[in-house]
């Protein structure tokens, strides 16, 4: 299935996308959104139901805002320097062990909304990810079998970031990382059954219609039902909490001059299956 959520900023409607590009209703399987409640109670397989019988009503959402997939998460729990060719172009040694971080939950914003260049930042940079979605509670899980197993599907995710604020102001990469709308989602949640080989995903993203990344998950150094296992280890992960996996080469940062957003670049972001976004960057005001 592929979850959406159309409608105003706030007021955002569940959905189903059907495979003819018709919107489904799934109001009355998610009343309450498709968060916590909806993933930890089995509203997936009453949801899957649902399409199989062919009883979900018609949406009347074309053209609408696209939202986020999911409603604000609970956490959204990073990984930094996931792939070889990112790590070298940073200047970093590939870890011995996930780098863990996180990002407000609040940057969590519709795939094509704005993203909003920060008051005294300078460095704002892209970063195209495959964001997992867990769908129960998930601690210290035996195996990376159990961890396959408590995941909701894949998205879409930008995990934008100023450098500035996360590299040279402390060395807490959070505060570069949770500035508002600093994290564009979706357009789809994709479940499981329907992404394929989830090694072989092809990611790109584009500035003023310039490729800038352009890579693949077979070259993730920790893989998905690792980092989920790895994490159960260390906090215990919720229903509708979002795990943003890392990126691969080309971020700004790696540049030679470095190359970062302002006002008015157009971003593009797109991972094979999932669907693309575009954001157009905005100053910040008081």
């Amino acid at each position: 299935m592929k979850l959406m959520r159309v409608g105003p900023v706030g007021d955002e409607r569940p959905a189903v996308l059907g495979e003819n590009g018709t919107l489904y209703d799934a109001g009355e399987v998610a009343p309450h959104d498709f968060g916590p409640r909806f993933f930890g109670d089995g509203g997936l397989q009453r949801l899957a139901d649902a399409v199989a019988r062919g009883t979900l009503p018609r949406l009347e959402g074309e053209g609408a805002r696209r939202g986020a997939p999911i409603a604000r998460p609970g956490k959204v729990v990073c990984i930094g320097l996931n792939y070889a060719d990112h790590a070298a172009e940073s200047g970093m040694a590939l870890p011995d062990e996930p780098v863990v971080f996180f990002k407000a939950p609040n940057t969590v914003v519709g795939p094509d909304d704005e993203v909003l260049l920060p008051i005294g930042g300078e460095k704002t940079d892209w970063e195209v990810e495959l964001g997992v979605v867990i769908g129960a509670e998930a601690r210290y899980l035996a195996d990376e079998a159990a961890a396959e197993a408590v995941i909701a599907g894949y998205c879409v995710s930008n995990d934008v970031s100023e450098r500035a604020f996360q590299l040279e102001r402390g060395g807490q990469w959070v505060k570069g990382k949770s500035c508002e709308t600093f994290n564009p989602l979706g357009p789809w949640l994709v479940t499981p059954d329907e992404i394929g080989d989830l090694d072989a995903l092809g990611m790109r993203l584009d500035v003023n219609g310039e490729r800038m990344q352009d890579g693949t998950t077979a070259t993730m150094a920790f893989k998905v039902p690792h980092l989920v296992w790895y994490l159960s280890q260390f906090m215990v992960l919720e229903p509708g909490d979002l795990i943003n996996t890392g990126t691969p080469a080309g971020v700004g940062l790696g540049f030679d001059p470095p190359r970062y957003l302002r006002e008015g670049d157009v971003m593009d972001v797109a991972i094979d299956g999932l669907g693309s976004q575009r954001q157009v960057c905005r100053q910040a005001r008081r």
